[in-house]
C-alpha cells in the first residue's frame, strides 16, 4: 500500500514559482531530487505508489510521485535523496498547518487530484477562499 510524504515549500509561494526555481537551478534532463536529513523508515512503502505532497503558505497544492529513496553518505554526513517524477499533479487546495521537516501522509488523508476540466487554472487565492467557505 502506498504511503505519502508531506513537505513544506520554502522560498516559493506558488506551484509556478516552484517550476521557475527548478528551471533556473537545474538542467531539463536532471532528475528531480528532494534532499532531506533523515531517510524515511517506511521508504519502501513510499516507492510503492507514494507521492510527495507540497505545502505552499499553509495550503497543499500539488504532488509529485516518488520514484526512489536513497541514503547518501555515512554517519553524521548521511542524507536522504528522494527522486521525484518531474510531472507535478495539482491537487484540491487543502489547508495544512506549518511543521518542521517532513511527515508521512496516509492515503486516506491525502487531498484528491484536481480534475482536468478547467478547475486547475483557478487562482490560488480564490481556491483558498472557496475551500474556507466550503464551496470547494
Amino acid at each position: 500500500m502506498a504511503l505519502h510524504m508531506i513537505k513544506l515549500v520554502v522560498g516559493c509561494d506558488t506551484v509556478e514559482g516552484l517550476l521557475e526555481w527548478r528551471a533556473s537551478h537545474s538542467q531539463p534532463a536532471d532528475p528531480w531530487i528532494l534532499r532531506t536529513r533523515q531517510t524515511p523508515k517506511r521508504a519502501a512503502e513510499m516507492i510503492d505508489g507514494g507521492s510527495v505532497y507540497r505545502v505552499f503558505k499553509g495550503m497543499i497544492l500539488c504532488r509529485q510521485a516518488v520514484l526512489d529513496v536513497n541514503t547518501v553518505g555515512e554517519g553524521v554526513t548521511a542524507r536522504c535523496e528522494v527522486t521525484l517524477d518531474p510531472e507535478i499533479v495539482r491537487v484540491t487546495p487543502t489547508p495544512r498547518r506549518a511543521f518542521q521537516g517532513w511527515r508521512y501522509l496516509e492515503p486516506k488523508d491525502a487531498p484528491p487530484d484536481l480534475a482536468q476540466d478547467g478547475f486547475g487554472d483557478v487562482p490560488q487565492e480564490l481556491a483558498r477562499q472557496l475551500r474556507e467557505v466550503g464551496a470547494w
